[in-house]
């Protein structure tokens, strides 16, 4: 019984098998970057960066996860490698995924994909998204359904009164 109120949790809530990252290690990043800014070379704050930008779209917080967003949209205006963009891509499709907005997600994973056809990470995230997306449409459709009918029964009912 229990594994399956698991599974229908799991399909409910749209479990993903994406990591997630805790507040310490968030934290670390922080002071990583605090460092780096003071001390370290270009490379070096650009390094700090990216780690801090992945835990945070990691994050179980949607507060992290949309600071992660805003930091890796900034910084892909000075992103010349393609290696380099393609992570900020991927990242910017987890944290759009984690924060909902599916769409948005399947359009960096796209631009990720043109770059690297064959990233296992980004077809993963990819094929789950389009999953999520049938799955709330089927669910979209559930509803309206039950919606329908409950609307039609109260029409019969309604004239049955009537009659």
């Amino acid at each position: 019984m229990n594994n399956f109120m698991e599974s229908v949790s799991s399909f409910f809530s749209g479990g993903d098998q994406l990591p997630w990252c805790s507040r310490e290690i968030i934290a670390g990043c922080e002071k990583e970057v605090a460092e780096a800014a003071n001390d370290a070379s270009e490379e070096a704050k650009s390094e700090s960066i990216m780690r801090l930008s992945w835990a945070l779209v990691h994050s179980r917080q949607p507060d992290d996860v949309q600071r992660g967003i805003a930091m890796l949209e900034a910084s892909m205006v000075n992103t010349n490698s393609p290696l380099q963009k393609r992570e900020k891509l991927y990242l910017l499709g987890v944290g759009y995924y984690r924060s909902g907005d599916f769409s948005k997600s399947r359009m960096f994973l796209e631009q990720c994909l043109q770059i690297a056809p064959d990233w296992r990470q980004a077809l993963s995230l990819k094929k789950a998204i389009e999953e999520r997306i049938t799955k709330d449409g089927v669910i979209g459709i559930g509803i309206t359904a039950t919606a329908v009918g409950l609307i039609a029964g109260g029409i019969a009912a309604a004239l049955i009164r009537k009659n």
